[in-house]
């Protein structure tokens, strides 16, 4: 599904009545030795794609393998989440790489998760950059030049899930790349369809009930409102919900439950 397309995915069933298709995908293994953050062994049965961290924001090797054997058991899609090698950060502040350098990191990281989930029994499906690297690359040409061949010199067969409209999905495109636009559920959005700094009040929604809300609408109308209340239209395929979010579990689950009752089929979009 390409990043282009402006409308919810859809797929056609024997009845001919046209059927929203999402997948629905968290951020998991972010945690290092002793330090746990998300809670996996939960989120698993309930995501369809793992974005996995993979050692330079969070994750460590035992994560890595551990999260990549649970993915397999539950047929989640394993996805490299890459990042900038700052894991004092947690990923999410920007830095002024040399976009080789910048390649080479994301190759390390690519290839070490996927070792793991060939041990597991499967492969890496796709990356996702995390964080500031994630919105560095909406606007960076530089910087998402260095994911696409990265991406591209490890395996041209790997999509690559980012913001719809971003110059890494432009990018990713014209190097010949799967691109696979993605929507946040618990993420405020400005006018112009990114994401608010999460530097900014009310960047990341708490409320379950409002998230669940603007999520379905989302999925089955292709659109959500701006933290201004202005309609903003997404091209998106997948659907993250942050596995780091206070009450992820729940949330999730819920909103699994309210998509399927909104008549939305949710399968992985590789």
């Amino acid at each position: 599904m390409s990043s282009q397309d402006g409308d919810p995915a859809t797929t056609t069933g024997a009845s001919d009545a046209a059927t929203p298709v999402w997948d629905l995908n968290a951020d998991l293994g972010e945690g290092f030795g002793v330090w746990r953050l998300t809670e996996d062994d939960a989120l698993l049965p309930l995501v369809t794609s793992a974005n996995v961290a993979c050692g330079f924001h969070a994750g460590d090797p035992s994560t890595m393998r551990r999260v990549c054997e649970r993915a397999v058991e539950h047929g989640v899609r394993i996805g490299a989440q890459v990042s900038y090698r700052d894991l004092a950060g947690f990923g999410r502040r920007a830095i002024d790489m040399d976009p080789t350098e910048l390649r080479d990191d994301l190759t390390y990281q690519l290839g070490a998760l996927d070792a793991f989930a060939r041990i597991a029994g499967d492969r890496v499906r796709y990356v996702k950059p995390h964080g500031a690297l994630y919105n560095r690359v909406v606007a960076d040409e530089e910087q998402a030049a260095a994911v696409v061949e990265a991406v591209h010199g490890y395996d041209p067969g790997l999509p690559v899930l980012g913001l719809p409209g971003s110059a890494l999905l432009r990018r990713a495109a014209a190097a010949g790349l799967t691109c696979v636009g993605e929507a946040f559920a618990d993420r405020a959005y400005t006018d112009a369809g990114t994401l608010v700094s999460r530097r900014e009040p009310g960047a990341v929604l708490h409320d379950p009930e409002a998230v669940i809300h603007r999520t379905v609408r989302l999925a089955t109308t292709g659109t959500l409102d701006s933290a201004h209340g202005v309609p903003v239209r997404v091209a998106a395929r997948s659907i993250c919900v942050h596995g780091d979010t206070p009450g992820a579990v729940d949330l999730i689950r819920g909103l699994r439950t309210a998509l399927h009752e909104a008549g939305v089929t949710v399968v992985p979009f590789c």
